[in-house]
């Protein structure tokens, strides 16, 4: 995979990018200097960042972190207009703002067998709660979907943590079942589980927390629900979990995936779809020659002699 790494040593500019990987088609690993957040991050936490001045706040989950060298590792997927400027910095740029770290970290501790149950760009932060639950003894299965085989990273880091390893995509080119539900399921059913964690793509959480309702075992979900500030004073992340409103970012992002409504929160999550797509028709109208030339080297944008367009 292509990586670009920022030539100036590590620790001279907050919110610097130092590190850049493209880790599978349309996801993008960064790593950012920000010292204060990796001195307290921990499992289940998250920041919230602004690529610029113009930018609106957005929540990402942390992949990893570096508490020597003051950095921390997001992996997002570009699919928005905020993701997809994210995605065109460089190393030696800098964030407009990055905050963190947010929400409550993950409830880890020894339980015995537990289940971490990632899709696609769930398995950064995926990963990093799946290495604390085997530093605190636990025996480690991970189960790890994506929508296609291609979208698949870090497995080789996933092996390392997990005691076992469950593949599965959606186009069933790597693994044998296409949804994590149903590899979840015939664990429950052949051995025994203490706690199942959930990480990634809300249908897939909810799918997952039905599979494993039947059995009764705890299972927490990190949930991602439309978020502004980040520290409880707008509303917007609001829940309904067990009958209650709950607040994401002071309360969660972990709940109990069986007293989650799912429904509702989906529903909530398609509320600005249509603003959203439209926001990023625009971008790319205005900087249609950003996207075409981000992939080419400055050497392969014109021709030696050729015309040059405008």
């Amino acid at each position: 995979m292509e990586e670009t790494i920022c030539e100036r040593s590590v620790g001279s500019i907050a919110n610097e990018i130092v590190r850049k990987e493209t880790v599978a088609p349309g996801f993008t690993l960064m790593e950012i200097r920000a010292p204060d957040i990796a001195e307290k991050i921990q499992p289940g936490q998250f920041m919230i960042l602004r690529v610029d001045e113009a930018g609106e706040r957005i929540p990402m989950s942390v992949a990893d972190w570096d508490r020597e060298r003051g950095t921390v590792t997001l992996v997002f997927q570009e699919l928005g207009l905020s993701t997809k400027k994210l995605g065109l910095l460089e190393p030696g740029q800098r964030l407009a703002n990055l905050a963190g770290p947010l929400g409550k970290a993950a409830e880890v501790g020894f339980f015995g067998t537990v289940v971490v149950v990632s899709g696609c760009f769930g398995t950064g932060p995926g990963y990093a709660l799946a290495r604390a639950l085997k530093e605190a003894g636990n025996r480690v299965i991970y189960i790890a979907e994506a929508f296609k085989g291609e979208f698949h990273f870090w497995l080789d880091r996933l092996a390392e943590v997990a005691d076992r390893l469950i593949v599965v995509s959606g186009d069933r080119t790597v693994g044998d079942a296409r949804w994590a539900k149903d590899p979840l399921r015939s664990l429950l059913e052949s051995e025994e589980i203490e706690r199942i964690y959930l990480i990634g793509c809300t249908f897939m959480m909810a799918t997952c927390s039905r599979a494993a309702e039947p059995f009764g075992v705890e299972t927490r979900a990190s949930l991602m629900p439309i978020m502004i500030d980040g520290t409880g004073m707008c509303g917007a992340c609001r829940v309904n979990v067990a009958a209650e409103t709950k607040l994401a970012c002071v309360e969660g992002p972990e709940f109990d995936g069986r007293e989650v409504d799912w429904s509702e929160l989906m529903e909530r999550a398609r509320g600005y779809l249509k603003e959203e797509e439209r926001a990023l028709d625009l971008w790319e109208i205005d900087n249609w020659h950003l996207v075409r030339f981000r992939d080419r080297g400055p050497e392969k944008r014109r021709k030696r002699g050729g015309a040059r367009r405008c």
